[in-house]
């Protein structure tokens, strides 16, 4: 397993160095455990090159395998953990960077007052990938909004209301609140969450298809592009905290929600970490922004 460990390191950074730098082996060390893994597999897994290091097509191949096997030993160490009670364990979290920035935060910091020898890793994504990532092992629980889910348990936190986000400068900015009809007939920078868009929905609620420009990832690139006039957007209220940018902030008329919650395989089948921690979530929800 410390092989494999290894090797997935190695590919997650590109880089023999990097890899040993992690994991705190020196670098012949690495280089031997690798070539101790391809001499037993027969096979040769990793291709080296001026601009760093990439699996051969034998390792693309096998590569989904050592993956999954990893997953399972992190499974089997953190239910032997569980065993032994509450003394560490890791929780693997989707997020999406609303919830990253305002929520989880405070979560973990209050969280790890209580059980200070938990670790937290924390991956974040979209509407599509959480929910896949789940299914897959690769994190216990993610942030979603339920509508988005289907296969898979879900359980609802909160709502918040969606705003409009228009340059400063922008006609509708002194306005004490815009319609959807209004915000139709700008140019549409689109925040791209995968198979769910809330603003999207809101549109087409009402026969309307917004005049999208720009279809972009992150929250804040599109605050800047607002900013700079590109065009206007619909983003969650959540996200518009503690932000500088020279934009103005309108709500919407009638007004536009998100839900928010969390999507998971079986809680039986969940680490001891992870039970403890949505149990410490939920009994904080009221006081999440």
């Amino acid at each position: 397993m410390k092989r494999l460990l290894v090797l997935q390191k190695i590919v997650e950074l590109g880089s023999f160095t990097k890899a040993a730098d992690k994991l705190g082996y020196t670098q012949s060390a690495v280089s031997q455990i690798i070539a101790s893994l391809e001499e037993e597999l027969a096979i040769k897994l990793l291709y080296r090159s001026r601009v760093g290091i990439r699996l051969t097509l034998e390792g693309e191949e096998l590569y989904p395998f050592i993956q999954r096997a990893v997953f399972q030993h992190q499974a089997m160490q953190e239910k032997a953990d569980e065993i032994k009670g509450l003394e560490t364990g890791l929780i693997r979290i989707g997020t999406i960077s609303s919830i990253s920035c305002h929520w989880l935060p405070g979560l973990i910091k209050h969280f790890q007052e209580l059980y200070p020898k938990v670790r937290f890793v924390l991956h974040q994504g979209d509407y599509t990938s959480i929910p896949e990532w789940v299914r897959t092992g690769e994190v216990d629980f993610g942030f979603v909004n339920p509508d988005a889910v289907s296969g898979l348990e879900t359980q609802f936190i909160k709502e918040g209301e969606l705003r409009a986000v228009v340059p400063a400068d922008h006609t509708l900015a002194a306005r004490p609140s815009v319609t959807l009809e209004e915000l139709a007939k700008e140019p549409f920078l689109l925040l791209e969450e995968g198979n769910l868009s809330e603003p999207l929905e809101a549109f087409r609620a009402l026969g309307l298809e917004p005049d999208i420009t720009l279809r972009v990832h992150d929250d804040y690139s599109i605050l800047s592009m607002i900013e700079t006039g590109l065009g206007i957007s619909i983003l969650p209220e959540l996200v518009l905290r503690k932000t500088n940018y020279d934009v103005a902030i309108l709500p919407i008329e009638p007004a536009v929600t998100r839900k928010i919650g969390l999507v998971m395989k079986e809680q039986q089948t969940l680490p001891i970490a992870c039970k403890h921690f949505l149990a410490f979530l939920m009994r904080n929800t009221t006081s999440l922004p």
